[in-house]
């Protein structure tokens, strides 16, 4: 039988519930109507339905089985709003969600506020372990589409090249410092080769992605104590590393090809140089910055071009490793990649110089998106939740400007296919020892 809940433990859900709650609303308020209806394109979602699907979770994982006497806000609302869930039914294809003119926005508002009610209800009427969990995973999963709803508009907003409009203004763009950052060239930190434990282990919540945990074996490497920065992808550029065949996977020459690709994402060459169109409009690339709205094909190229490779995950893992989980994500007022610092801290040596793990951007790792070692996916529609993407996709670390904070962990599992750049995606340099 279920342990029940103490009071402490489910105030602090309570707050949780509502804190995360709230921050989808306030990263929402500065669209339009507009704004929210629009799909530019299949891997983009318009805003009103993350707002809506996020809140479906809710309402079909919690309230609907464990709440007595619920009443469906909109019966239909589980077709137009379930995403991938082929356990619960019938769900209207990704592709199409651009067409739903109706629900409004602001019927979708008030379906948020009728399960938020709900939820108040079944939270505050003493609730077994296990149904923390699943409001704990509601609350993890909401996280996620905040920074999907980041990535989506800012794909929509870059969609309207006469306006150049910004998602929010004004929009930090410049970090303190960052005249004097980047002064140094990028440094090399090396870590010794050996078995090392990898996976999530068990203490706070984690993803079914992320364990078992498990021993793997590393080779001596060193790992570069900073992003790729977009100076470095200029002089890429102008050495003609998107003209040349033998950088590139054959797969990513194809990709290069079909789609044009000479530049990352987002980036447009003006009479005065390239700029980037970011959430805060467009502005002049700035060489300090990390490079950003990379796919995987175009960070091995240049890892292949600058005489070294990709990181697999396990050895950025192992080099994270006791650092503390801050940095330049979602809740600031930046929203863009921010400088690294000159030089790290004073008396910084070892795995401690290593600059901008958390935040700025994911980056893209040799590891294929597979499962660990003893996984096994979870009885039931959540089970749905990562297992079944196992496939044809590559893991990023780290998370990004437009992470969610307190979503972030050492061993948290990204994955994206390997030709997407709507994302914001960098790459961090390894070589062998």
């Amino acid at each position: 039988m279920a342990t029940s809940m103490t009071s402490d433990s489910l105030s602090d859900l309570l707050g949780s519930y509502r804190s995360v709650r709230a921050h989808t609303d306030a990263l929402t308020a500065p669209l339009s109507d507009e704004d929210q209806c629009i799909q530019t394109m299949p891997d983009v979602s318009p805003t009103k339905w993350h707002r809506a699907h996020v809140t479906w979770f809710f309402e079909t994982f919690l309230c609907k089985p464990h709440l007595d006497g619920y009443v469906e806000h909109d019966p239909a609302f589980g077709f137009l709003f379930n995403s991938y869930y082929e356990t619960i039914g019938k769900r209207h294809p990704r592709p199409e969600r651009g067409n739903l003119s109706r629900p409004s926005c602001a019927e979708i508002t008030a379906y948020r506020r009728h399960v938020d009610m709900a939820m108040e209800r079944l939270l505050c009427g003493g609730i077994a372990l296990e149904i923390a969990d699943l409001v704990t995973l509601g609350l993890h999963h909401e996280q996620q589409h905040q920074e999907l709803i980041l990535m989506d508009i800012k794909h929509v907003l870059s969609c309207n090249p006469a306006l150049w409009p910004a998602y929010r203004q004004p929009c930090n763009t410049a970090a303190a410092g960052a005249d004097a950052a980047c002064a140094a060239d990028t440094r090399w930190v090396s870590f010794d080769g050996g078995e090392v434990e990898v996976g999530h282990d068990g203490c706070g919540f984690a993803f079914d992605n992320e364990w078992p945990r498990h021993r793997v074996l590393t080779e001596p490497f060193r790992l570069a104590d900073r992003p790729v920065s977009c100076a470095q992808w200029l002089e890429f550029m102008d050495d003609g590393g998107y003209d040349t065949p033998t950088l590139w996977l054959s797969d990513g020459w194809g990709q290069r090809i079909a789609h044009g690709w000479d530049s990352p994402a987002y980036w447009h060459l003006a009479d005065n140089g390239w700029q980037v169109f970011t959430l805060g409009g467009l502005k002049a690339v700035a060489p300090n910055e990390p490079v950003c709205h990379l796919s995987y094909y175009e960070a091995d190229a240049f890892a292949r071009w600058a005489g070294a490779r990709l990181p697999t995950e396990f050895e950025w893992e192992h080099a994270v490793t006791g650092l503390p989980q801050v940095g330049n994500i979602g809740n600031g007022a930046r929203l863009h990649p921010a400088p690294a610092l000159a030089v790290p801290q004073a008396g910084a040596s070892g795995p401690a110089s290593l600059l901008q793990m958390y935040g700025d951007v994911w980056e893209w790792t040799s590891s294929p998106y597979s499962a660990y070692p003893g996984f096994r996916v979870a009885p039931g529609a959540v089970g749905e939740y990562n297992g079944k993407f196992m496939i044809n996709q590559m893991v990023l670390r780290g998370g990004c400007c437009a992470t969610p904070e307190g979503h972030i962990r050492p061993t948290y599992r990204n994955f994206f296919h390997p030709h997407t750049r709507w994302h914001f995606s960098g790459l961090r340099l390894a070589v062998d020892a």
